[in-house]
């Protein structure tokens, strides 16, 4: 929503604009700002505070920790899987044997077995891969490119919150410099009132003149209000973004903006590609895939897994068996295993991840257009913003001219208090005018640093 900053001759005008210049202008974020209450000591804040104070504070940037805490968890469980398996069991077996006569001809001895029989059998086993395609290695690399994909999203949230808070900062600020200059015009009409109600004494003007300037003031006194009671929502809603008690008062101190006109379209647009996330995500996301495609090959290769087995066997029924009625087995074993059907079964896996590191790719390539897009974009603006500013100083000179002329041609009689009001009027919306265009371009700059990923330095 852009701020109106059009000055009218009508008298009524005055409130009309101030609400459309800053009024609205606080709504496009946090929908308004506040003046200071009598009875509390305000909180003075800088920008450099504010932010600081809202990155610190962030709901955001906790729960944007706890995914790198999981990204983390993550890529330690996968180290967790290259170390040893082992495994240990005791098993106790009964078997009933109703038929426990065994001849396996007629000319040979039978055996003759027990009617039921109890077995102990202990097992430890120990097993640790030699070689497995580095399978374990891809893996370990693209869950530690996660954590710093997880890291690179926190990083960007802070952006964000800094950028939310630098809004409000100036939304704030508009404000605050609107009251200041209705303050300012109302003690220009009370002058005026004054003198008219002279005038009128006199006899040289009318009754009708004073009530003009006493119902200026009664609209001026309700732009005046209607701009109190935004602040104190903007307020509320700027304790809330920054984690501070919401019955704080805040006044905000200057929000004038370093001048970044020394610096050119390809210096901003060179620190975008150097320093925004999305585009550091997306390198880390295509090392991932590389690595994804390597550990689909590797699936396909021979692997190699030493083991090493120890086995317990009681066959005499009995817990603790009798002396030399159990058996203790010792095996070490070296297992190479190719499931070599991979070979001809993965081409299409392999296919697919070629497909999405090219689909990567593609996708570096629009985000590198739609940053330079966005830095020219917000390059343009803050230069616009600063020309209104030296258009709108000139607009003051040529109103403070024609304000002094009403007022003298007003004194001598020759001008209409109506003159005399438009003139005062559009005087002082020429002033809060400047204020939100200074206002403005300072969000404008610091918009331009955000599309450059540096708004936190």
């Amino acid at each position: 929503m852009k701020l109106r900053n059009n000055a009218s001759a009508e008298r009524p005008a005055f409130g009309r604009s101030v609400l459309s210049a800053a009024v609205v202008g606080g709504f496009s974020f946090l929908m308004a700002f506040a003046q200071p209450v009598a009875a509390q000591e305000a909180k003075h804040l800088n920008l450099q505070e504010a932010v600081q104070i809202g990155v610190q504070n962030s709901k955001v940037l906790r729960l944007s920790q706890t995914k790198i805490d999981q990204a983390i968890s993550r890529y330690n469980q996968v180290k967790d899987e290259a170390k040893p398996k082992a495994s240990a069991s005791y098993t106790y077996n009964h078997a009933e044997i109703p038929s426990n006569i065994l001849q396996m001809s007629k000319d040979a001895e039978p055996f003759f077995l027990p009617k039921r029989a109890d077995a102990f059998l202990g097992t430890v086993s120990v097993q640790e891969v030699i070689f497995a395609g580095n399978k374990l290695k891809y893996a370990k690399e693209s869950t530690d490119l996660m954590a710093q994909v997880a890291r690179l999203d926190a990083e960007k949230d802070k952006d964000e919150i800094a950028f939310h808070v630098t809004n409000a900062y100036f939304n704030l600020y508009k404000l605050q410099q609107s009251q200041k200059v209705v303050a300012q015009n109302l003690q220009a009409i009370d002058k005026q009132i004054k003198q008219a109600k002279r005038f009128f004494e006199q006899g040289i003007v009318t009754k009708n003149d004073v009530l003009r300037f006493q119902l200026q003031r009664s609209n001026v006194e309700l732009t005046g209000a209607d701009l109190e009671t935004n602040r104190k929502i903007v307020v509320y809603n700027l304790n809330v973004l920054l984690g501070l008690p919401e019955n704080n008062d805040l006044v905000v101190e200057n929000a004038a903006a370093p001048d970044g006109r020394n610096v050119s379209l390809a210096a901003y647009v060179d620190s975008a590609l150097a320093n925004r996330k999305e585009l550091q995500a997306i390198d880390l996301n295509s090392r991932a895939a590389d690595n994804n495609i390597k550990s689909i090959k590797a699936d396909a290769l021979p692997a190699l897994v030493a083991s090493a087995d120890a086995y317990h066997i009681n066959p005499s029924g009995s817990v603790i068996p009798p002396a030399r009625g159990y058996l203790a087995i010792g095996t070490v074993g070296l297992t190479a295993a190719w499931n070599f059907d991979r070979l001809w079964t993965n081409k299409n896996k392999i296919a697919e991840a070629k497909i999405q590191r090219t689909q990567l790719d593609i996708s570096r390539e629009l985000t590198t257009d739609q940053l330079k897009t966005e830095v020219n974009q917000n390059y343009q603006r803050y230069l616009l913003a600063l020309d209104k500013i030296n258009i709108l100083q000139t607009s003051i000179a040529q109103a403070e001219e024609n304000d002094r002329s009403e007022a003298s041609r007003y004194t001598n009689k020759v001008a209409s208090a109506t003159d005399r009001i438009e003139a005062q009027t559009r005087l002082y919306q020429a002033l809060i005018n400047l204020e939100l265009a200074k206002a403005d371009a300072g969000l404008a700059y610091y918009t331009l640093l955000k599309s450059t990923g540096n708004i936190l330095n």
